[in-house]
């Protein structure tokens, strides 16, 4: 599946840097700790930047939004992104549902709420910046920059986890 979202920023030079994006989220339960992670890379000149982080209570959707958003924020200036990813719930979401939920004013058919729609929303600001083609990946299968991510999502929460049971034991009395 490939789509792209134009943005609305044009650029004076006429030409925005293109990057490759690989994200990935993670989630030990589902709510439970989550873990999101990136890689961006521009190609041309060979810089690559790796992030992850966590939170205590969350979803795995939530994640595969989080490290779409948090590689799309690290952006400096409006680019051409190749956002590549394991996630069908990002892609459908971008490619099929968001423009559905913002005509009917963010609602889902039979007038429910969007779920998530605050990530949504922060996603969709985010599109009116960079042009965004979604490729999608099957998970686990070996692809190198998908089980990087994979693998520092749950290093994320896998480290969150343990530095709140660490809190507690320094909490209790001696």
């Amino acid at each position: 599946m490939s789509t792209s979202r134009s943005g609305k920023s044009p650029n004076p030079t006429g030409r925005r840097p293109e990057v490759l994006l690989f994200t990935d989220g993670a989630c030990s339960g589902n709510p439970g700790p989550g873990g999101w992670a990136f890689i961006l890379r521009h190609p041309a000149s060979g810089k690559e930047l790796i992030n992850s982080g966590a939170e205590s209570s969350t979803t795995n959707n939530r994640m595969e939004l989080m490290a779409v958003i948090k590689g799309l924020e690290a952006l400096r200036k409006p680019s051409r992104v190749r956002l590549i990813s394991d996630s069908v719930y990002v892609g459908k979401g971008l490619t099929e549902w968001l423009p559905r939920w913002k005509a009917k004013g963010w609602k889902r058919s039979g007038n429910e709420a969007v779920k998530n729609e605050d990530l949504w929303r922060r996603l969709d600001e985010l599109l009116s910046i960079h042009e965004v083609e979604f490729q999608h990946i099957p998970g686990h299968t070996g692809h190198k920059e998908n089980e990087l991510c994979d693998r520092l999502a749950v290093q994320a929460y896998q480290e969150l986890i343990q530095s709140q049971k660490g809190a507690a034991e320094a909490s209790k009395p001696a």
